[in-house]
């Protein structure tokens, strides 16, 4: 199993320094805790966005754009010194946590983030949108096990979609060749949560 990534949590010593090397490589992850609504989440996720990407490219914030326009993916422009560069993003929110990646090489990715819940239904839920196999897997496992498998399960799931700029949607066979071609990887989360990051194939 690949090692979990690491999340730069907002707030965090050397959060905003230029320059440091978890700066430099081509994907980041960031997260922020302790938001007491989902506007406020969203809000406060930006501006890590924002905040993150001046750090890595040693540009002021106000060269840095963010745009989601409704039903697609949201990425960012950075004004270098060189022209314009895109840069795909990816935002999930549960709870009070947010967290989110960005691409510097333009790729498409996708993360998700998930608590950790009794989910009643799962078997069904797990049918339908997980696919057969991996809900029975879910049905081998010890009942005191299920709910955090059922959240990995589901988020990762959930990242390889986003990746692809596809909706949930109830499983089809046919798509699962491109959804495994995805790397994904865990994120390195408190406890009661799980997520994922997907980068899709194209861009791997």
């Amino acid at each position: 199993m690949d090692a979990p990534v690491t999340v730069r949590w907002a707030g965090d010593a050397g959060f905003s320094e230029p320059g440091a090397p978890a700066r430099r490589a081509a994907i980041g992850v960031v997260g922020v805790t302790g938001q007491p609504d989902r506007e406020t989440a969203r809000l406060r996720i930006r501006s890590v966005l924002v905040e993150a990407l001046a750090a890595h490219c040693g540009i002021d914030a106000g060269r840095v754009q963010l745009y989601s326009p409704e039903g697609l993916a949201p990425w960012a422009v950075l004004a270098l010194d060189g022209g314009e560069r895109r840069i795909a993003l990816a935002i999930s929110h549960d709870g009070d946590m947010s967290v989110a990646a960005y691409a510097l090489d333009g790729g498409a990715l996708g993360i998700d983030l998930t608590s950790i819940v009794p989910v009643p239904d799962w078997e069904p839920v797990a049918h339908d949108y997980l696919g057969p196999a991996a809900a029975q897997a879910l049905a081998a496992l010890p009942a005191g096990e299920r709910d955090a498998a059922f959240a990995r399960a589901w988020s990762e799931h959930e990242a390889r979609l986003k990746s692809l700029g596809w909706q949930l949607d109830e499983w089809r066979g046919e798509r699962a060749p491109m959804l495994l071609a995805c790397r994904c990887r865990p994120l390195a989360l408190p406890d009661g949560y799980v997520g994922y990051l997907a980068v899709a194939a194209t861009a791997a």
